[in-house]
């Protein structure tokens, strides 16, 4: 055997080898029909694909319409902050090719957006240098058609309608990366209230941008029995200093401010991040009261990494947290008007629950 020329041939290869790993390998999932009415939708965030995903197993039994996915989809091995992101590419392909994850996407359409580590770095935003870079990387591997909107546009925001006449469910999924300004930092790291970020009232920072800004309230204008509206990091909740809207705090108000004035009834938010899973409510400067559902993380959850774990302070929140790996569910009730939220963990057993009927998401006037 001429060992030689087998050398040669893989060297001649290799460039090629590593040319085709780069390759994005595009993640389609079932086709959404706009035109049918909902009645399941799960959601998750924070999946690591390099770590045990047959949660997956778990979500596609319960045989949603809808799985929304929310951010931190990926997990990179690291984070080196340079413009060619090879390895937030390697994290997706290691989500293309899961069997778990293959199987719930050729069944059940699939709706994303993106948070820090599916965005590309820790705790980045509008100021991160490789965005335009990660954004590609989103849409190749979301196989995004080039006739979409978020094709045209900065940013990943984009929102679906689905149902007619008294059955609309619009879903409409923010963008809270691309656009947002520099955080204020914490004057004493790990303080309670004070983890990473503090409050910051400046008038000129944002979170969505003012192109997002202008489309939300064009979105919530629109005429809807039912709204879910979709935030990688947590709105309501105001117990910690991690990464929230409620780092600024002009930017939450200006979003009640808007579902006031658009009038926008059937309002819940859904979000994630956290790795760990509650309930929130807000009463206040709102039309009406409005349920946040976080649920994270899919397969990362904080007992993995946080030992003794204190529960931390929850102003808004209405029920005790939940650590261990999870996902949410919405069951839509549309001829009694009724939907009914849940945590569930990996046996798909329901942890936490709360049901709401569609007269208390009514504005007044």
């Amino acid at each position: 055997m001429n060992y030689f020329f087998i050398l040669h041939l893989l060297l001649a290869l290799f460039p090629i080898l590593n040319q085709v790993q780069a390759q994005q390998i595009p993640m389609s999932s079932k086709k959404l029909d706009t035109s049918k009415e909902v009645h399941k939708i799960a959601f998750g965030s924070c999946g690591d694909p390099y770590k045990d995903m047959n949660i997956w197993n778990s979500i596609k039994a319960e045989e949603p319409d809808l799985f929304l996915y929310i951010g931190d989809n990926v997990y990179q091995i690291e984070e080196k902050n340079l413009p060619e992101l090879k390895e937030l590419r390697d994290a997706y392909n290691q989500l293309a090719i899961n069997p778990e994850f293959k199987r719930l996407r050729s069944s059940v359409p699939i709706l994303t957006i993106w948070d820090d580590h599916d965005f590309g770095l820790n705790d980045a935003g509008g100021d991160w240098p490789y965005k335009a870079e990660s954004q590609e990387i989103y849409y190749r591997a979301w196989d995004i058609k080039q006739n979409d909107p978020r094709r045209h546009r900065g940013g990943v925001y984009h929102s679906v309608m689905l149902g007619e006449r008294d059955k609309r469910l619009q879903i409409i999924l923010l963008d809270t990366r691309y656009f947002r300004s520099p955080l204020l930092k914490t004057d004493q790291l790990d303080a309670p209230y004070k983890e990473r970020y503090l409050q910051d009232h400046d008038n000129q920072k944002t979170m969505l941008g003012s192109e997002q800004w202008d489309w939300l309230k064009e979105q919530l204008s629109k005429p809807a029995n039912l709204r879910l509206i979709v935030s990688s990091i947590q709105i309501i909740a105001d117990g910690h200093g991690w990464e929230s809207w409620r780092t600024l705090p002009k930017e939450r108000q200006k979003l009640y401010r808007l579902i006031s004035e658009t009038k926008s009834d059937g309002v819940i938010f859904l979000s994630g991040d956290r790795h760990s899973a509650a309930f929130y409510e807000e009463t206040e400067n709102l039309p009406y009261p409005i349920t946040e559902i976080t649920s994270s993380s899919l397969n990362d959850p904080l007992t993995g990494f946080v030992k003794n774990i204190k529960v931390e302070p929850g102003p808004k929140r209405i029920v005790l947290p939940f650590y261990e790996s999870n996902y949410g569910v919405l069951q839509i009730d549309w001829d009694n008007q009724t939907v009914k939220l849940s945590i569930n963990n990996t046996a798909s057993e329901k942890v936490r629950t709360k049901s709401i009927n569609f007269k208390e998401l009514q504005s007044d006037s």
